[in-house]
Order: structure tokens, then C-alpha cells, then sequence
């Protein structure tokens, strides 16, 4: 359980770093530095490259856990699949099935804290962005933020979560964006959250090759991988720098941030449903394959 908890808390961290992402641009408009505003948050992206670090192996830990105990410590390499349908492994199937859920919830929910805190992350990450542009150097921006606690004061003056009218208003408000981004988006969001969750579950219906299936999650995130180059950053690299030249007024960047954030947000919830789906068509590739 314990285990099981610090893969949700990691997630969560994950998810709200990747919400915080779309949140760059908007800084780099308001700065007119968005080349430094990327980088910057390069730094940040850290954190959730060092989270995913941790959370596979842990989530890997799970998977063979649940294998292990389902198995009862019956060891016959080549036969393993034949355990699959007994009562006891579908019993484990369906425990593992329940706390992989449980982690693609806390990906929701790093995506909503993630989205409410998008408006003060952006007026403190731009500040920050202003202040670097002064002093010009990472590691002392960094110093500055932890040992200036006037610097940090300051910086509490920027919280802002947004109420649930400004978010009703401008859910209502018409925009000016492309639609179908969006929606890409949407699926992008939850291929990529549920990819490799399905590929570990896959390695669960298919023990003998589980190491196989678990590298097979390629064929999920590939498709999502194509859609992000393809549809979704473009276009919105394509609104922030309209932006920046004044051909887009900010507002739109603003919307853009706002409906990328709601449908990340969605993609969350979609991968609920992609789950399982997933899991059987790695499971059968995994099964052509050997």
C-alpha cells in the first residue's frame, strides 16, 4: 500500500508539471521572451523527470508483486499463461486493474491542481523570467529564490486561484481557436497516461512475455506521439507567435491555455476508458510477436 501510494503522489506531481507546461507560453507572451521562458521551465520539468524516474520501477514493483502473489510461487518458465484464467490470478488481475484506476485518478487530479494553479504560476514564472533576464544565470536565479525571502514574499503577492465564476465565464466565452486541436488533444492526453499503465497490465495477462509487453507500449504512445507533432503543438506554437506579433490579440493565448488545460483534463478521463482496450491489443501484438 505504501508502495502504491507514492506511485499516486509521483503521478500526481507528473500530471500537474505537464498541466503547468501550457502555461509557458502565456509567460512568454506577456515577457516577449518565450526562447527563455522554454528553457526556464526546462529546469522545473526536472521534478517530473526525476518523479517518472522513480514511479516506473515502483509501478514495475507492483505489477510483479501482483504476478507473484497470484501465482503462488508456482515457478514453471514457458508455462505461466496457463495460470491466467484460474480464479486466484483473475482475483489479482482484478486488484492490480483497481490500483492501476487509482493511479490514473491521481493523474485527474494532478491535472485540476495543476490547472488552478496555472493563473499564479504564471505571474510568478514570469517574473522570474524578467529577473533572469537581469542577472542572466540559472544557478543564481535559483540561489536568489531560495535565500531572498523578501523575493518570496513578493511572490506570494502573485497567488490567485481562479473562482468557479471567472472559470463558468470563460467556459462561455467565445474564442477564436481551432477546434480540432483540442480535441487531438484530448486524445493525446489520455494515450499518453494510460500507455504505459496498459502496457505493465498487459505483462499481467501475458507473464510469460511480460517483458515484451511492457516494451510494446511504443505501439500505444506512438500514435499519441504522432498526433502532438503533428496537430496539437503545432498549432499552438502557431497562436502564441501570431500573439507575440500582434496579429493574435493575448486573450487568445489565454483561451488557448485555458482549453488545453480542460482537455488534458478530459484525456485524464478518457484514459479510464483506454485502459483496459489498450492492455488487450498490446497483450496481442505481444502474443504475434512471439
Amino acid at each position: 500500500m505504501t508502495r502504491l501510494l507514492i506511485v499516486i503522489a509521483l503521478t500526481s506531481v507528473i500530471h500537474l508539471i505537464n498541466t503547468l507546461i501550457y502555461s509557458v507560453r502565456l509567460s512568454g507572451v506577456r515577457t516577449q521572451r518565450l526562447a527563455t521562458a522554454i528553457s526556464l521551465f526546462n529546469v522545473i520539468f526536472l521534478i517530473s523527470s526525476t518523479a517518472n524516474m522513480i514511479q516506473a520501477p515502483l509501478l514495475s514493483a507492483i505489477v510483479e508483486r501482483s504476478i507473484n502473489t497470484a501465482l503462488g510461487g508456482v515457478a514453471v518458465p514457458g508455462r505461466l499463461n496457463e495460470f491466467v484464467d484460474t480464479p486466484a490470478y483473475q482475483v489479482q488481475l482484478g486488484l492490480l486493474a483497481e490500483d492501476i484506476r487509482l493511479v490514473i485518478l491521481a493523474a485527474t487530479l494532478g491535472t485540476i491542481i495543476g490547472a488552478l494553479m496555472i493563473p499564479t504560476f504564471v505571474r510568478v514564472f514570469s517574473r522570474l523570467i524578467l529577473i533572469f533576464d537581469e542577472i542572466g544565470s540559472v544557478p543564481r536565479l535559483v540561489l536568489l529564490i531560495l535565500f531572498s525571502p523578501r523575493r518570496l514574499r513578493r511572490a506570494m503577492d502573485y497567488v490567485q486561484v481562479p473562482s468557479m465564476s471567472e472559470i463558468r465565464r470563460t467556459a462561455h466565452e467565445r474564442i477564436g481557436l481551432p477546434k480540432g486541436f483540442l480535441v487531438f488533444n484530448v486524445v493525446v492526453t489520455g494515450i499518453y497516461t494510460t500507455g504505459v499503465l496498459s502496457a505493465l497490465y498487459a505483462g499481467a495477462l501475458f507473464p510469460d512475455y511480460r517483458s515484451t509487453a511492457v516494451l510494446l507500449s511504443a505501439i500505444v504512445n506512438g500514435f499519441a506521439t504522432v498526433l502532438l507533432a503533428t496537430v496539437v503543438d503545432p498549432t499552438a506554437a502557431r497562436i502564441t507567435d501570431q500573439a507575440i506579433r500582434g496579429v493574435r490579440p493575448e486573450r487568445d493565448v489565454q483561451m488557448m491555455v485555458f482549453w488545453l488545460a480542460v482537455s488534458r483534463l478530459a484525456g485524464t478521463v478518457l484514459a479510464q476508458l483506454l485502459f483496459v482496450p489498450a492492455a488487450l491489443l498490446i497483450r496481442f501484438v505481444a502474443q504475434l510477436i512471439v
